[in-house]
């Protein structure tokens, strides 16, 4: 019998099998195997998520093939989150760059972004924004997207985030309307703000110690003496 023909519709198929058979955790982006598996094996491919039908049945090359199965393998065995598998993600319609320096894009403030935070408030108005708890800058970043004419600062007490932070707003050309500050809660400004925005991390130090034995914890990617993550 001859071998199956690798296409990408059959690889996104096979890895989603295999995510439920490890009974993976989702949330960093994706929620169920399938949309997971889409992440991966698109990016493994270089396929834009927006692909036509006839492109999903086309045969993958061997060394293409061999790159997702490495991609799907180390989702598999290293139960890291697909973001800082790929080192990508998307919010609020942008894509960002994410590593373990910072968490995964994912926040319901996405939402009040996307509608300019009507009707909440005028955005037309808007003139100051601070973002606390920055991490990779995707809600200052997009704010300042959202709201053209507004000067957003951003802060955070962890300089390695902050280097992530403006290497995403220089990207996505707000370099010279984000300003970030090295420093908890506000920074020295002098001027009050029209829109005070956080999504700081919460995870209680207690939760994480009850983790199981493969949680990040223990593999060294938290620090024990991190009170809140």
């Amino acid at each position: 019998m001859a071998p199956r023909v690798l296409t990408p519709r059959r690889l996104v198929i096979n890895a989603e099998r295999r995510f439920q058979r490890a009974r993976l955790v989702f949330g960093h982006g994706t929620d169920n195997a399938r949309d997971e598996a889409v992440f991966l094996v698109f990016h493994a491919l270089g396929l834009p998520f927006n692909v036509n039908e006839a492109t999903l049945d086309r045969p993958v090359a061997a060394e293409a093939a061999a790159s997702v199965e490495a991609l799907v393998a180390r989702r598999i065995s290293e139960q890291r989150p697909a973001a800082y598998l790929t080192g990508r993600m998307w919010f609020c319609g942008h894509e960002f760059a994410v590593d373990e320096r910072v968490l995964v894009p994912r926040s319901p403030i996405g939402e009040l972004i996307n509608e300019r935070f009507t009707p909440w408030l005028d955005a037309s108005r808007v003139q100051r924004v601070l973002d606390i708890a920055t991490g990779s800058g995707c809600i200052a970043i997009a704010t300042a997207l959202a709201l053209p004419e507004a000067l957003v600062d951003a802060t955070d007490i962890s300089d390695a985030a902050l280097t992530v932070a403006r290497a995403n707003a220089a990207r996505l050309g707000v370099a010279a309307r984000v300003r970030f500050h090295l420093t908890d809660i506000y920074p020295d400004a002098g001027e009050p703000y029209d829109l005070i925005l956080a999504n700081p991390p919460y995870v209680p130090q207690m939760t994480v110690w009850m983790w199981c034995d493969a949680c990040w914890l223990r593999r060294g990617l938290i620090s024990r003496r991190t009170a809140c993550w």
